[in-house]
């Protein structure tokens, strides 16, 4: 298998895919809020609802893509659409004149995330070995990380220094949007060795995979505790700390991810995938407690710590897991399926948790969420015995 850095050429080249794309979505993402509200006069609710029909879309399309690229045995032709589907709706963004093109335009990206995650997923299993599959993931991941990182620094250097020209931070986002496309080209299509073919659509579908389910309803449960980065970040100014440190708590969370990504992977690969996803929970629910508690800047710094081991943990960890867990013919079936479940838990996390900071308090957000996350992981850790021994 060749290599490039001691990493799958597919892998190397599907990262940089990854980066390109993430930094040109979070370029757009970061100004998107400012834009709607303030040059298309969108009432505030708008933004929530805007991407909570986004990621719903986005979450069910997963599962249907990942189907259909096992049925067809192909996974790079569905990525590249999804991902072209992604970049082509940013420069139409500089034509629009009301928040309703804004929906949209941002329902046909999500749709390109739906088409394309799960076969690309399903790539990046087929592109390593499986004594170094989390290191993959974890490198993939933390490429996109990267990626997340530089978009909104880009952003807001493109503002400040264009007078708040929004029309130019999405032309330079398609700009890199295309780089992502172009890295495609270095990415060779890996066709699955077994002839047996992808069954019906349908839930029966995972009846032989008794394993995986107890798997999802698990990532589920937790993902209810799992509450959106955005909310969390506003505990800063409810405990009297300046707005000006939130964006600081993104990057903590972020640069925490990067950095433990690769390792916790390779971690994985050595001493086993389900201790790490284990520790990975414990991780949330550490954040979550101190988050509950803390009145400081070093606490909240801490806690945001925990938050980025968390996903380095866990994210693509869970993605490796699922190759040893479904049968090969629907692996990116798998991965759909997975994906689904936590984006929906992350959506309705988020309401709850929203719906609990405004009407109860912040810390009975974080209580319900360190609930969650401890329940998550206990049900893992029971279900994990009981169905996951070899």
């Amino acid at each position: 298998m060749q290599k490039i850095l001691g990493i799958p050429r597919n892998v190397f080249f599907l990262g940089l895919v990854s980066m390109f794309n993430d930094f040109s979505s979070e370029m757009v993402q970061s100004v998107m809020p400012l834009f709607l509200t303030t040059v298309l006069g969108a009432p505030i609710i708008m933004v929530g609802v805007i991407e909570g029909v986004a990621d719903v879309v986005a979450s069910t399309l997963k599962i249907i893509s990942g189907w259909l690229s096992d049925k067809f045995n192909n996974r790079k032709s569905f990525a590249v659409l999804g991902y072209l589907l992604s970049v082509i709706t940013r420069p139409f963004l500089i034509l629009s004149k009301g928040y309703g093109s804004v929906f949209a335009l941002r329902a046909i990206d999500r749709i390109g995330k739906g088409m394309r995650d799960s076969p690309r997923d399903a790539l990046i299993s087929e592109s390593t070995t499986p004594e170094t599959i989390s290191f993959s993931f974890g490198y993939h991941r933390a490429m996109d990380a990267v990626g997340g990182m530089l978009g909104p620094l880009a952003a807001l250097a493109i503002l400040s220094a264009t007078a708040y020209s929004y029309k130019t931070v999405f032309a330079v986002a398609f700009g890199v949007g295309l780089l992502a496309i172009i890295s495609f080209l270095f990415v060779k299509e890996i066709k699955r060795r077994d002839t047996a073919v992808a069954p019906r659509f349908d839930i029966k579908m995972l009846r032989s995979n008794h394993r995986f389910m107890v798997f999802l309803i698990s990532v589920f449960v937790f993902g209810l505790g799992a509450l959106p980065l955005p909310l969390m970040v506003l505990r800063a100014p409810e405990i009297g700390l300046s707005k000006a440190t939130v964006p600081l708590f993104f990057f903590v969370a972020s640069i925490s991810f990067v950095l433990a990504a690769i390792p916790f992977g390779k971690f994985a690969d050595s001493f086993g995938k389900r201790k790490m996803v284990s520790l990975g929970f414990l991780s949330a629910f550490f954040a979550y407690s101190l988050l509950v508690v803390g009145h400081s800047f070093w606490t909240l710094a801490l806690a945001f710590i925990f938050i980025g081991f968390y996903n380095a943990a866990t994210d693509g960890i869970q993605r490796a897991m699922v190759v040893r867990l479904v049968d090969p013919q629907i692996r990116a079936t798998g991965q759909g399926f997975l994906n689904a479940a936590v984006g929906v838990s992350a959506l309705l996390a988020g309401v709850i948790g929203g719906w609990l900071w405004t009407y109860v308090g912040a810390e009975a957000a974080f209580v319900y969420a360190a609930a969650m996350s401890f329940s998550g992981l206990i049900l893992f850790l029971i279900l994990m015995q009981v169905r996951f021994r070899e």
